[in-house]
């Protein structure tokens, strides 16, 4: 007899959080590793939000919030979708759940039946997938290759679509590839969407972390509003991805039911957390151009080294903190007595004889990449991606 289920024998473990592990362990051994496997910024939370988290607990914010959040927050989360993105949400259509991870795991359980197909454009965010297929939903995954930005065209979608096509599934800018969508390309998206009558997750997290100079939600596209759930949170943007607050926008009867949902699993995100988002979503995005601009520098430091490594096939992100290079050339190489015969072996070999950890392209629905993420200082960059050089030569 099974005493597991069936279905958490049948999800993947995350990728990213198995490497970021291993690094940890070999750390503890002594062993100078630098990571370069996961998502967070190397920044600390701003003291205003700090402060605004202080003052909650001296104002005894203790009691159990409600189940969607409180209602100056969803207010303000109201005013922040105004201010920065252009879309109309009134207070209950948003959802304040602990982080967008959870945002996303109630909307695929609420709006998900079993065989419904999810468009995936490859690269995707490791979790979307098995988040997918706990919830009886089929990833069905476009390939995307950094000869086209990692972003998958209106016609890959029509192609994708079937009777059974439910959802679109996508981040802008995009974790793993660091791609931005233009307005133009998401409007012709929206077009083939809006001829399907089909719902479209997008996931804007990463959004101010943004060198292109332009931000652009789908949701905006006239017609549809009604048929998105923009998804987003402060943990990239605001360095506070422990503070676990995400957030959605979403036609009503979707939060309502995310609402139901999460009433009987986690009921409200954390108190003091929420009193301090409140801060967060209120401020002028201003108050991150130091982020960004150290981002960017980080940037482009890499793509300037990586350039220098034979066979590191890059394109140029437009934001998020990830390059993705297309690493297929070693494939089928024998390197200091280890075969490398696909991104896997590559991601344990650079651990092994570089000590740098970095996230098998495969994680996150590309076989033929690394997920390099530069959240982390510009000495480490360096000495990290000289380790590489040396490694692979």
């Amino acid at each position: 007899m099974n005493v597991l289920s069936d279905r958490i024998n049948n999800l993947s473990t995350s990728q990213t959080l198995a490497m970021a592990a291993k690094a940890r362990e070999l750390k503890a051994q002594g062993i100078d590793i630098i990571s370069l496997s996961l998502g967070e910024p190397d920044f600390n939370t701003p003291d205003f939000i700090k402060e605004a988290a202080k003052k909650a607990i001296d104002d005894n914010y203790s009691a159990y919030p409600p189940v969607d959040g409180y209602a100056d927050l969803k207010e303000a989360i109201c005013k922040k979708f105004k201010r920065d993105n252009g879309l109309d949400y009134k207070p209950s259509q948003i959802v304040v759940s602990t982080g967008a991870k959870q945002s996303l795991y109630n909307i695929a359980q609420v709006m998900l039946n079993d065989g419904d197909e999810v468009i995936l454009p490859a690269p995707y965010w490791v979790s979307y997938h098995e988040i997918i297929k706990l919830s009886g939903g089929v990833p069905v995954v476009v390939a995307t290759s950094v000869d086209t930005d990692f972003k998958m065209t209106a016609e890959q979608l029509e192609a994708a679509i079937t009777p059974k096509t439910k959802m679109v599934w996508f981040s802008s800018p995009c974790n793993p590839s660091g791609s931005v969508y233009s307005k133009a390309e998401l409007e012709a998206l929206a077009e083939v969407l809006l001829k399907h009558d089909i719902y479209v997750v997008s996931d804007e997290i990463y959004e101010h972390i943004n060198f292109s100079g332009s931000s652009y939600s789908i949701a905006a596209v006239p017609g549809m509003l009604e048929r998105t759930i923009t998804v987003n949170g402060v943990a990239k943007a605001f360095a506070m991805t422990g503070w676990r607050i995400g957030y959605i926008g979403a036609p009503e009867f979707i939060a309502k039911a995310c609402t139901k949902l999460q009433g009987q699993v986690t009921s409200g995100a954390n108190s003091i957390a929420q009193r301090a988002t409140i801060a967060a979503v209120e401020a002028d995005p201003s108050v991150l151009s130091h982020m960004v601009e150290a981002f960017h520098q980080r940037r482009d430091l890499v793509i300037n080294m990586m350039n220098d490594i034979p066979g590191f096939k890059i394109n140029i992100p437009e934001g998020a903190f990830y390059l993705f290079p297309d690493v297929s050339s070693y494939f089928g190489k024998t390197i200091k007595g280890v075969e490398i015969k696909d991104a896997n072996d590559l991601s344990m070999f650079l651990l092994e004889y570089a000590n740098v950890a970095t996230v098998t392209g495969e994680a996150f629905g590309n076989p033929d990449c690394l997920r390099i993420s530069y959240a982390t200082s510009e000495e480490q960059l360096t000495e990290a991606l000289k380790r590489i050089k040396e490694a692979l030569a």
